[in-house]
């Protein structure tokens, strides 16, 4: 069995859930072979009008995005073009994407084509409200798999549904793993902590260029000039700067980055609780595609549609998946294998649920919700020269934990991770 990187235990997955002998190789090479595309209910489609009016007066676009994520492309059209848009899911920025934007506001005549330096907005029509995240089902992937040593995978299929829904690097900021630890920063209230993490905290894969600059961040007295040197690129660090350089306390510091991203950090910490939850279920050579007695369940009402939540039931003629309960204030230790060992999560990190309720910083509190266990793959299908894969995923579904189990790269971030 391939050991498991260090990246990949820091981010919490903690092991391998197939046996398949890895192929090597890497992917983003370019952001042309990685690609993703949003897959929608069919009533988001089919009540789209044509014209502004009573049956639709909220602009929707088609955004189609190149190496930029999706926040980052929200702010860039929003600076450059003064429209505040709305999105279903967050893709990643070495991708090139395709997703649906919807406007917070009526317009009658907006523009058909809307362009900025990573992005491409086309018109669709127009919708009774603004999008809501209800209408996302999943995404489907197109990947090239560069250099790898064999292109035959077919005893990689049956494996597929063995393979855990843990949360990717990406979510954890990838080759610079903070996103997470920032997050617990701020659920222990230690915001003078998460402010630090941000400005401070390396990592192996950090340039020289980065490191420099947040060893500069080490003290305060630095911060100006370093106002007037640090790259664009590091805006989260430029906004944090910014407050403190304005005399701000840590809290309205951590206000200057725009919201979408601050509700990152907490949720990359339930995250990160999460994947060590699945690592541990499967390391202990449990089964998390079928339930057991206590689980809690999804009752699957379509191919991927995730029904309500009950107690697993040997009898309903359902299909089931095992849910899990995700760390938050609403919170509650039942009998199922998962919430149990996620109790136990909790309690190593000194953690009660009500603590993810942060009254400090509302906007950031975390209630938890529910996960499905198991990947959840569909349609996966592979042509060669260049091998290229192929596949549907559930909405918060990662194409990258796929990825790991066929390539099991040594170097994650090296191989496009």
């Amino acid at each position: 069995m391939n050991s498991v990187p260090r990246i990949d235990s820091l981010a919490g997955i903690e092991c391998y859930c197939t046996d398949f002998e890895c192929i090597g190789g890497s992917i983003k090479q370019d952001s042309s072979g990685f690609k993703v595309s949003e897959l929608v209910d069919d009533s988001l489609v089919s009540n789209i009008s044509s014209n502004f009016g009573e049956s639709g007066r909220y602009p929707l676009y088609i955004l189609e995005k190149r190496n930029i994520d999706s926040n980052h492309a929200v702010l860039e059209i929003e600076r450059e073009k003064q429209i505040r848009l709305r999105v279903l899911g967050i893709k990643d920025a070495k991708a090139v994407t395709k997703q649906y934007a919807s406007l917070e506001r009526e317009w009658r005549n907006p523009p058909a084509e809307l362009n900025t330096q990573h992005t491409r907005l086309v018109l669709q029509g127009f919708t009774k409200r603004p999008l809501g995240r209800e209408f996302l089902v999943g995404n489907e992937f197109e990947i090239e798999i560069h250099g790898c040593k064999k292109s035959d995978i077919d005893s990689f299929i049956p494996q597929i549904g063995r393979i855990g829904n843990f949360y990717g690097l990406q979510r954890f900021g990838s080759e610079r793993l903070v996103t997470h630890l920032v997050g617990k920063a701020i659920v222990k209230r230690d915001f003078k902590k998460a402010i630090h993490l941000l400005l401070c905290y390396t990592t192996e894969y950090d340039s020289k260029t980065s490191r420099e600059i947040r060893e500069q961040c080490q003290d305060p007295a630095n911060y100006k000039q370093l106002l007037r040197t640090i790259p664009r690129g590091m805006d989260i660090e430029r906004q944090i700067l910014s407050a403190l350089v304005a005399g701000k306390d840590p809290i309205s510091a951590l206000r200057a980055v725009p919201i979408t991203i601050r509700r990152l950090f907490v949720q990359a910490y339930q995250s990160h609780i999460f994947n060590r939850c699945i690592s541990r279920i499967i390391a202990e050579g449990q089964d998390i595609v079928k339930p057991s007695a206590g689980d809690l369940c999804f009752e699957m009402e379509g191919p991927s549609i995730f029904g309500r939540v009950i107690k697993y039931d040997a009898s309903s003629q359902k299909l089931m998946v095992p849910a899990v309960r995700m760390a938050g204030y609403t919170f509650q230790a039942g009998k199922g294998r998962f919430e149990t060992l996620t109790k136990s999560l909790m309690e190593q990190e000194n953690l009660v649920p009500k603590d993810f309720y942060i009254k400090e910083m509302q906007e950031l509190s975390q209630q938890g919700g529910f996960r499905q266990a198991p990947l959840w793959c569909r349609d996966f299908t592979y042509s060669k020269d260049p091998l290229t894969v192929s596949f549907k995923l559930p909405k918060g579904s990662y194409a990258t934990i796929l990825l790991r189990e066929l390539l099991k790269p040594t170097d994650p971030i090296a191989a496009g991770f």
